[in-house]
């Protein structure tokens, strides 16, 4: 069966596929096209629906009722997530005066930080614009996402928000609801269950074959050097990343029950693929 599949230019997702891409996982059941993109546009691809399977923030699932969530491959940050950068520190209400720069509406880091702080003014930019925009002053505040959120210092900034923290304190340590892969419901569920664990089993290959799936993963580092890359990888290519089990998915499901009752996304119900 051939199907379409959507990743970002990013390494922990690079690093997830490395051994699908490079069909050092084979599967006898699919022959595999893939797109890469960055997360916003897949997140916007996916309300159409144009591909088979493809990344998404969690936030985009409140958008894409044509798919299915799997249960691997999911990007969940454990006590850590997006943060909030700025040029000084600031209290809350200062933060909440100025327009802050987010990599898209969809991301799932523009829905957390509107349930920490509430609504707030903010301007759009692909998220490797950010930490410039910042640093330049062409904005006063950016919500940081991928390695950019360990980065900032080397660019001048000084973190004001941890996201990551906020979340793991106000849901008793739940892991953070970031990224995750879908796939078309109307596929069936046998089809999306046998590509999950397809996806699992490439995962499980990156992590026991670490450097050779790093050193794939480096082709999207953006000029970040080896070992911050790594560091990013070993954040968010997890055991909640190989199957995301009862606390990912406990995760998601209170991010949107949270989201519905400040009214940040429509009603909706979420479908997971079965264990």
């Amino acid at each position: 069966m051939k199907i379409s599949v959507g990743h970002t230019p990013d390494s922990d997702d690079a690093f997830m596929f490395y051994g699908m891409f490079t069909d050092k996982v084979p599967s006898p059941d699919f022959t595999v096209n893939h797109v890469i993109e960055d997360i916003e546009n897949l997140n916007l691809k996916a309300t159409n629906p144009e591909l088979d399977v493809t990344a998404v923030s969690v936030h985009a699932c409140a958008y894409i009722p044509g798919y299915t969530i799997l249960r691997s491959g999911g990007s969940f940050g454990i006590n850590y997530g997006p943060i909030v950068t700025a040029k000084k520190q600031m209290t809350i209400e200062e933060l909440k005066k100025c327009k802050i720069a987010i990599p898209g509406k969809m991301t799932s880091a523009f829905l957390l930080l509107q349930l920490m702080i509430g609504k707030f003014d903010y301007v759009e930019m692909n998220f490797s614009d950010i930490p410039k925009a910042v640093e330049s002053g062409e904005v006063e505040v950016g919500l940081v996402i991928h390695e950019t959120q360990l980065s900032y210092e080397q660019e001048g900034n000084v973190k004001i928000l941890d996201v990551g923290e906020w979340w793991d304190k106000t849901t008793g340590g739940l892991p953070v609801p970031l990224g995750i892969n879908v796939m078309k419901t109307d596929l069936g569920m046998e089809t999306i269950v046998k590509f999950d664990k397809y996806l699992q089993a490439s995962i499980e290959f990156g992590i026991e074959n670490f450097d050779d799936a790093l050193e794939y993963a480096m082709q999207y580092s953006r000029g970040k050097e080896r070992t911050l890359i790594e560091k990013f990888v070993k954040m968010y290519v997890n055991q909640v990343t190989v199957n995301m089990g009862d606390p990912g998915e406990q995760s998601i499901r209170k991010l949107f029950e949270m989201a519905k009752e400040k009214g940040l996304v429509p009603d909706f119900e979420i479908s997971i693929a079965t264990k």
